[in-house]
C-alpha cells in the first residue's frame, strides 16, 4: 500500500517537517498502533494453525485480509512519520 494512490504516501505530500510536539504525539500513537496490531497478527496466525470448520474458515480469511490491510496502512504511516520528522 505504498503506491501513489495511498493518501499518506511520502511522495504525495511535501517534505515539510512537523513541529516536534506533534511528531512526538504521532510517533507514540504509531507505536501503540503497532503494538495493538502485533496482538491481532499473532492471534490471526494462531487461529490459522488450528482446524476450523465453515464458516469459521471464511471469517479467518476475512481477518487475514483485514490484518494485511492494517499492516500496510501502519507501514505507510510509519514511512510518512519518518519523512516528516527531524529524527
Amino acid at each position: 500500500m505504498t503506491d501513489a494512490t495511498n493518501p499518506i504516501h511520502p511522495t504525495m505530500q511535501s517534505a515539510e517537517i512537523m513541529p516536534e510536539e506533534i511528531s512526538l504525539g504521532i510517533r507514540k500513537l504509531a507505536h501503540d498502533l503497532s503494538n495493538a496490531l502485533e496482538i491481532i497478527v499473532q492471534t490471526s496466525y494462531l487461529l490459522s494453525t488450528v482446524e476450523l470448520k465453515e464458516p469459521a474458515t471464511d471469517w479467518l480469511r476475512m481477518l487475514d485480509s483485514g490484518v494485511q490491510k492494517a499492516l500496510d496502512i501502519n507501514l505507510s504511516l510509519r514511512e510518512y512519520i519518518k519523512v516528516h520528522t527531524p529524527n
